[in-house]
This record gives structure tokens, C-alpha cells and sequence, in this order.
């Protein structure tokens, strides 16, 4: 391919440099003048966040500067405050026009699962912080028995074997979702051996006194009136979806649960050259894999408009897909295509020792200016 850009090209600016934008910027770097919107001083691979709690020396590993992801387009340190069909407006005031725009923004999720400091610094210090308050606590509580929770009570054991770990939940199962009930049989039996205590189908009478991640000894009632007694707890539930920003023509796709509906071809409601991606859409779950999925979707139907071809691909989410490491060596999973579920042997080599760091490290290691 040669590396000489045509004197003009597109401009698709990609809001948002989360698990799909990146990609989905990547993917048209060679085809359109691509400007990537973020706030944050870095990528961060969220996926092994959890991780770096534990383990502090894995925080290097978890960020990735932007200025390695884009050889011909530039990615601006700011925050998007309105976009419309032709235009996004930044919190610095900077107004840019758009002949495609891809919609990545994603969503916030309670520390540890994600982390909302937009400075390495900031983001490292509120990780060191908490890991100090974890590592002096005897008992710790995890509310939500979904992926976070899981993987989080996986690792905590995994580090401290001896602590005492309580996973609770108001459902009646762990992991909801469309996944097989072999899966879940399979992550308590896990987590039986690990030692970790589930207390399911019942809520908490109040929410514990003390910040999560902060130490301070507690007492707390659940409905069923069994009392639950901890030095630290974690809240593991609460996806939200960062899509204040739309204005205009495009406010209108925004559901009641601040979701952004797409068409089969993930452009958002209303708009032809307006697409959506990962957390913030109306299709397949808030997960990085399905984010992913779509960026490489949405990428090949940009290209596609550019080059005059009329009929776009149509999106077909992959059936369902997990991977929950329990630790480093333990876990299960369920993938396409496979009978069973995966065990932990299976998920240590595909995600629980180096938690997919690799696929974000061949993201940026080909853009080096």
C-alpha cells in the first residue's frame, strides 16, 4: 500500500477511544482523514483493571499512549459536548465538521471495573490508594454476582488466599444473561473450591455507611435478614451510557435508558452517515468483544460509502460470548461453536494470565509516527 494519502479524503471523526474506537479509527487511518475525540490522557485496557488492583505492578501495562494508534490521523485530547449529524463541538470550544461520524462513547461503570480519572496519574494513584485499603482488609464484600463481580472475588483470592470474599446479589443465579446454565455450574463450583461465599437473591435493607474501596469496618442486613460483615466492599453492577452529548437531529435515537438506536447496518436512527458503537447501542451486550465486533462492522461500511458502493452489510451479532477468569489459572467460558464450556486451563491461555493485553498492544504497536 503506498503512504502517499490522496490530496483529499473524508473526515470521520470516531467520538470516544474506548475498546471500539480505537479500532474502528485504525481500521479507516489509510482510507479517511480520521480524528479521534477522547478525554483521557491514554488508552486504558479496562479488561485487566481489575488485575492491577490487585497487583499494582501491572498499572504500566494498562495504558497506551494515543499518539501511537493513527499514522496519517490525529486524535484530540478533549471531550465531546454536542455532536449532530455534520458537527462535534468540544468542551474546549473547537467545532469540527464531519463527513462520517462513528459514535464510541461507551459507558461508565463503578471503579474498579472502569476507571473515570482521564490522567495516568490520577487514574494510578486512585488504583494504589484502594489497592492499600484491600490489602489491610480481612473481609470483603462484592456486590453484583455478574462479570466484574466474579472475576474481581477470582483475583482477590487468587492474591490473598486467606481473605474472607462475599459475593451478593439480588438475583437468584450468578451472571445473568443468555449463557448456559453448564457455564454458571461450572463458575460456583470454582468458586465453592476458591472459598468465596455467594449470597444470592436477596438485597441489602441499606447500602453499606463507608465509600466503596474504602476501608471501614461494617455491618449490613440483607431483606432475608442474614447480616454481612465486612472491612471493605465494591460496588460490581451499574453500566451507564455515555450519550449526553446528542443534540439535534440526533437526539431523537436516544432511548428512555439513554441508549442510542441503530439500523441493521448500525448507523444511528434517522441518519445515513451517523454510525454507533459497543456500549451505547441498542444491540448485543455492553461487552468489549461485541465493541470490537462492530468497529470492524462499521469501519468496512464507512469504507464501502467512501468508495460509492451503494449497499452496506448488515449486522449480525455473534451468538453469545464470555470469558470469566477467576484468577489467573482458573475460569470458565462459553464460545460460538464450541459444545460445553471452557475450562480453566482453556481460559488461563486465552485471557486470565496476560488478560488480552496483547490484542491492545498490536492495536498500537502500527501507528508509530
Amino acid at each position: 500500500m503506498s503512504d502517499i494519502a490522496p490530496a483529499w479524503q473524508p473526515t470521520v471523526v470516531v467520538v470516544g477511544g474506548g475498546y471500539g474506537g480505537i479500532r474502528v479509527a485504525k481500521a479507516l487511518d489509510d482510507a479517511a482523514d480520521v480524528v479521534l475525540v477522547e478525554p483521557k490522557e491514554a488508552y486504558l485496557h479496562n479488561i485487566a483493571g481489575l488485575r492491577a488492583l490487585v497487583d499494582p505492578v501491572w498499572l504500566p501495562r494498562i495504558h497506551f499512549p494515543y499518539d501511537t494508534l493513527l499514522t496519517r490521523g490525529r486524535v484530540i485530547r478533549d471531550r465531546a459536548v454536542s455532536v449532530d449529524s455534520k458537527h462535534v463541538v468540544l468542551a474546549s470550544g473547537e467545532e469540527i465538521a464531519a463527513d462520517y461520524i462513528v459514535l464510541a462513547t461507551g459507558s461508565s461503570y463503578p471503579f474498579p471495573g472502569k476507571s473515570d480519572a482521564v490522567d495516568i496519574d490520577a487514574t494510578h494513584e486512585h488504583y494504589r490508594t484502594s489497592h492499600q485499603a484491600l490489602a489491610a482488609a480481612d473481609r470483603v464484600l462484592l456486590l453484583g454476582a455478574g462479570p466484574v463481580g466474579l472475576e474481581l472475588a477470582g483475583e482477590i483470592r487468587d492474591t490473598w488466599p486467606d481473605k474472607r470474599v462475599t459475593v451478593a446479589d439480588v438475583g437468584d443465579d450468578i451472571l445473568s444473561g443468555p449463557f448456559k446454565p453448564e457455564l454458571r455450574a461450572e463458575l460456583r463450583r470454582q468458586l465453592d473450591e476458591l472459598g468465596i461465599e455467594l449470597l444470592l437473591g436477596s438485597s441489602l435493607r441499606e447500602a453499606p455507611p463507608t465509600e466503596p474501596g474504602t476501608a471501614g469496618t461494617f455491618t449490613v442486613t440483607t431483606e432475608a435478614g442474614e447480616e454481612l460483615t465486612a472491612d471493605l466492599w465494591y460496588r460490581c453492577y451499574g453500566v451507564t451510557p455515555v450519550t449526553g452529548y446528542l443534540a439535534d437531529d440526533l437526539a431523537p435515537a436516544r432511548t428512555a435508558r439513554h441508549l442510542v438506536e441503530v439500523t441493521p447496518e448500525l448507523r444511528v436512527i434517522g441518519q445515513d452517515n451517523v454510525f454507533a458503537i459497543g456500549d451505547i447501542t441498542t444491540v448485543g451486550p455492553p461487552m468489549a468483544v461485541y465493541a470490537g465486533e462492530q468497529a470492524e462492522f462499521v469501519a468496512a461500511n464507512i469504507r464501502a460509502l467512501i468508495a460509492g458502493e451503494g449497499e452496506l452489510g448488515v449486522y449480525e451479532p455473534m451468538p453469545p460470548v464470555i470469558v470469566v477468569p477467576l484468577g489467573s489459572e482458573r475460569g470458565s467460558g462459553q464460545v460460538p461453536g464450541q459444545d460445553g464450556v471452557l475450562d480453566g486451563p482453556t481460559v488461563a491461555h486465552i485471557k486470565g494470565r496476560d488478560l488480552l493485553i496483547h490484542y491492545t498492544e498490536e492495536v498500537f504497536g502500527g501507528g508509530e509516527k
